[in-house]
């Protein structure tokens, strides 16, 4: 009986390891983020797959590619769509025009935290659900802090000293830059650097945190303070539809649970990168200049044309601009 018992029991044990692959591999996901391994948004990436892993009782298991390595930062939503990924963390804005509801969310309303733009971000999807997101399951979004003017050599204080000055800035940012009076150049950061340095451009217009992440404290003298037309860009976290419906509800439940938990994350880690890149302005004895409250105003109403320009243009597409607009503002009023 012994060899027999013994063979019994190493078919057992076989059975078992046959089994588990099996299991494991069902629901086996790939996630795609642009952002480095280095970057602070990456790692809290990477820390939301080894949760949900835990969450799940190791029922998931995420492969984790950072830096652009799966699918590029414009690719990645389609790439989700596609099933290349199954989950992708990018930025909105990389798509432009495809996401009319979300994009009211990037305009310059005058955010002056990461945590406030993540918390008006998942308030504007969850009110409107939009259709332009329907092809995806969203898991949540986040948004940096508010994008703000840091130029080489010259302190500006005044909407007039802009006119003239070639500043960096792209999407949102590069309307913001013309409305004010500015010319905007487009650059990636890498080339803002030495553009910079090299006297090409005057100067960009970026949050905080890129001083530190992107070193750009180094290259520039001063950070104008205009919170009041401070803009953000909005970061989705998104899953390929098919392959969300084919979890377990447990399963997704569980997913539900860290996504919620994950956003406070995000919007501290903007935060508190903001404050590094504070920090790091100010150790190269570059100089932070306030606006007057009048001041402030008068860039505020300079820039308040791209609002309407939203309304009209979302509108022309069936989307009712005024009344996203109204809430993105509200929700954000309610966070001050």
């Amino acid at each position: 009986m012994r060899p027999r018992t013994l063979l019994t029991g190493c078919l057992a044990v076989l059975l078992s390891l046959w089994v588990l692959p099996t299991h494991a591999s069902e629901f086996r996901l790939s996630y795609s983020c642009f952002f480095p391994p280095t970057h602070v948004q990456s790692q809290l990436a990477e820390q939301w797959c080894r949760e949900v892993e835990a969450r799940t009782d190791g029922q998931v298991r995420i492969d984790y590619y950072p830096g652009g390595t799966l699918t590029k930062a414009k690719q990645c939503y389609d790439g989700v769509v596609e099933g290349i990924s199954d989950i992708g963390f990018s930025a909105l804005a990389y798509s432009r025009g495809r996401f009319p509801v979300m994009a009211a969310v990037d305009l310059p309303l005058g955010y002056t935290s990461g945590m406030q733009a993540t918390k008006v971000a998942n308030s504007v999807y969850e009110h409107f659900q939009p259709q332009e997101l329907q092809d995806v399951q969203v898991m949540y979004f986040n948004a940096h802090g508010p994008g703000l003017l840091h130029t080489r050599e010259i302190s500006v204080t005044r909407l007039e000293q802009l006119k003239g000055l070639k500043l960096r800035a792209t999407g949102n940012s590069a309307q913001l830059v013309q409305a004010l009076g500015g010319t905007p150049v487009a650059q990636s950061m890498p080339e803002a650097y030495q553009s910079i340095q090299k006297g090409v451009v005057d100067g960009g217009m970026y949050p905080v945190e890129t001083n530190k992440g992107w070193k750009m404290a180094e290259v520039v003298d001063y950070m104008t303070e205009s919170y009041s037309t401070g803009y953000t860009t909005t970061f989705f976290v998104v899953m390929n539809k098919d392959r969300w419906e084919s979890l377990p509800d447990d399963v997704r439940k569980a997913i539900q649970e860290v996504n919620a938990e994950w956003i406070a994350k995000h919007g501290q880690a903007w935060d508190e990168a903001d404050k590094v890149g504070r920090a790091a302005f100010l150790e190269q004895g570059n100089q932070i200049v306030p606006l007057a409250a009048e001041e402030a105003e008068r860039w505020q109403n300079a820039a308040a044309p791209l609002l309407r320009t939203y309304v009209d243009e979302v509108s022309a597409r069936g989307v009712d601009g005024d009344a996203v607009l109204r809430f993105t503002r509200d929700a954000l009023q309610e966070l001050r």
